[in-house]
């Protein structure tokens, strides 16, 4: 099919990660054992926190949703990634590549917004906790959730609408394992100088925001744990703290490393820092607050004890 000089693109041909015919087999495998950890991980910390009521505050809510986040940002990822291992092409259809590319940049601005709020919950949590059941009421919570996942599903549109305008016809081969934008942009034969400034602006936004908002929590954070005079109470703190921390710092680098690598650059080294943050951060997520979160490590005791006495 035609349109004026150039093919309409109806599919798209992902590289992968290598074109080695001896490592897609054992890749296979190791993806595989990592995407049964992560949803045996997110799952259980899911099942976790719905069903033990000391877990019931609004910190362990928003990881909750988290892991719901994880969950989901590594299923829209893993599955085709795992079936491409074993295809002799590894084809996917356009309107299959732009909603796999639509819930992936859902799923990483609703995360990258929940950690911001996570942040906000621990300032609250450590240095208002007088006010913090009032601060953050079941009401306010409920409305923080809905502004993540409203502001990650319209800056999602906005993307993959950008990205999809544009005309393919220098190539249907995505130098990549799933639809993500600058490889995608790359292959476009049109202008894209206007569509990667609207969301280059857009996604500068949302970083630079929730970046500040972490920033400024820990800003005051760190001097109020410093001065808690309770060894226990100043352990605990920096506990949770911890957790969070080293999620943001995993989270934020591998996507600051690919977002401001330019549209041209886009390199092997891109897809192994993708590898971090669709494959491996969401396996990690809950490991991390597992064996660092000492109210999540009594609670699943807790739970196991029970299921023992069953």
């Amino acid at each position: 099919m035609e349109e004026g000089n150039h093919s309409v693109v109806t599919e798209f041909i992902l590289t992968g990660l290598t074109d080695c015919p001896e490592m897609q087999l054992p890749l296979f495998v190791l993806f595989l054992l990592i995407y049964v950890v992560t949803l045996v991980g997110n799952g259980g910390m899911i099942l976790l926190i719905t069903i033990e009521s000391q877990l019931h505050t609004p910190m362990y809510v928003f990881l909750r949703y988290l892991s719901v986040c994880d969950l989901c940002y590594s299923s829209v990822i893993v599955p085709k990634m795992l079936q491409n291992f074993l295809a002799e092409q590894k084809r996917i259809s356009y309107t299959a590549c732009a909603v796999q590319m639509y819930f992936f940049v859902s799923f990483a601005d609703i995360e990258c917004l929940l950690l911001a709020v996570m942040a906000y919950d621990r300032y609250v949590a450590i240095c208002n906790p007088l006010l913090y059941t009032v601060t953050m009421s079941r009401q306010r919570c409920n409305l923080l959730l809905a502004g993540v996942y409203i502001v990650g599903l319209v800056d999602a549109l906005i993307h993959t609408y950008c990205t999809f305008l544009q005309s393919f016809c220098r190539s249907n081969i995505i130098n990549h394992f799933f639809c993500d934008i600058p490889p995608l942009l790359a292959l476009s034969c049109s202008d894209t100088h206007s569509s990667e400034i609207v969301m280059f602006a857009f996604i500068g936004f949302l970083v630079v925001s929730t970046v500040v908002i972490v920033l400024l929590s820990y800003v005051y954070i760190i001097p109020t744990i410093l001065q808690i005079c309770s060894g226990e109470g100043k352990r605990k703190a920096f506990s949770t703290c911890a957790c969070h921390l080293t999620a943001v710092v995993l989270f934020y680098g591998t996507q600051l490393f690919v977002c401001l690598h330019p549209t041209f650059s886009y390199m092997d080294t891109d897809k192994i820092a993708s590898v971090v943050y669709t494959v491996m951060i969401p396996m990690l997520n809950p490991l991390i607050y597992s064996f660092r979160n000492a109210e999540v490590k009594g609670a699943m005791r807790k739970a196991m004890n029970k299921l023992q006495s069953l």
